[in-house]
């Protein structure tokens, strides 16, 4: 008998992800948006699951607006942390799992190597202070719960999606023909949505709980992360590399913030591919996609 999953957030671009790759695993999903089902509110969480009987329960949804967030601090303690509490307290109701993302905003770059589940965070932003507080709720309220650390999320179900991801920005400014600026010295990993969803169904078929970083192999920076995205793409924009002191935003990130897949591989996971190979799948379903956007 399939298990009955429900993905919050689920019209966001990993959210889209989850959904298509636990359908095409038999599980029986019920995809909720936040029309649907406002994660904020408990009751309204508490209600839904118990009507649809949730087995496991995907959190996919998120506030990331990183430098909005210094502005509006409660709005996003309310997305990415309350409301994590909201589900974690339905779920151990249910006797549900909760499944929920993170980020390697949760570090503040100090360390200077790929970072481990064990390592300590440090958050450095209202943003990632949220997310922190998201992964530490989950944990208070369950023994049953798997907290994926993700970086950088990148996939075609964005086409789809109000914001995008960093692929189609640098395509977005490339068309427009002016010199693009992208910093150099923060380095973070680049994560293909569709890898992420089926590594974490991994995760979940196989009962694991605690931490786990998904991220998207070797560390790479954001300038030459677009820089191998224009060389995929086989377009030549001019691109200028630009550092954090001379690009300065709102929230404080961390220069290095690249995850450690070493755990999820110990237990037999299937490596993430490199970066390359990652944007060449991208790309060779873009297409398609771009000509048939239903």
């Amino acid at each position: 008998m399939s298990q009955r999953a429900v993905v919050f957030g689920a019209a966001g671009q990993l959210g889209i992800e989850m959904t298509r790759e636990l359908k095409a695993r038999d599980y029986a999903v019920a995809a909720w948006d936040r029309n649907a089902v406002d994660i904020t509110d408990a009751s309204a969480v508490e209600q839904a699951l118990a009507r649809y009987d949730a087995e496991v329960v995907f959190n996919c949804a998120a506030y990331n607006q990183v430098d909005v967030a210094e502005k509006e601090p409660q709005a996003a303690l309310a997305v990415n942390g309350l409301a994590v509490r909201n589900l974690a307290l339905a779920c151990r109701q249910m006797d549900a799992r909760l499944v929920h993302f993170s980020t390697d905003y949760v570090f503040d770059g100090f360390a200077h190597h790929p970072y481990a589940e064990d390592d300590p965070p440090h958050p450095l932003s209202a943003y990632a202070v949220s997310k922190l507080a998201g992964e530490l709720y989950a944990q208070a309220y369950l023994e049953r719960v798997l907290v994926v650390r993700t970086s950088g999320v990148y996939g075609l179900s964005a086409l789809a999606t109000p914001r995008g991801n960093f692929v189609e920005l640098m395509l977005r400014l490339a068309a427009g023909g002016h010199p693009i600026r992208v910093v150099e010295d923060h380095v973070a990993s680049p994560t293909f949505a569709p890898l992420l969803a089926a590594r974490t169904v991994d995760l979940v078929d196989r009962g694991l709980n605690g931490i786990f970083h998904i991220g998207g192999g070797a560390p790479i920076s954001w300038f030459h992360f677009a820089r191998t995205i224009f060389e995929v793409a086989r377009i030549q924009p001019l691109l200028l590399a630009t550092s954090e002191r001379e690009f300065r935003t709102p929230a404080r990130r961390p220069r290095y913030s690249a995850l450690s897949n070493g755990k999820m591989e110990r237990i037999g996971l299937t490596p993430m591919p490199p970066l390359r190979q990652a944007l060449e799948t991208y790309f060779a379903e873009r297409a398609p996609a771009i000509a048939n956007p239903a």
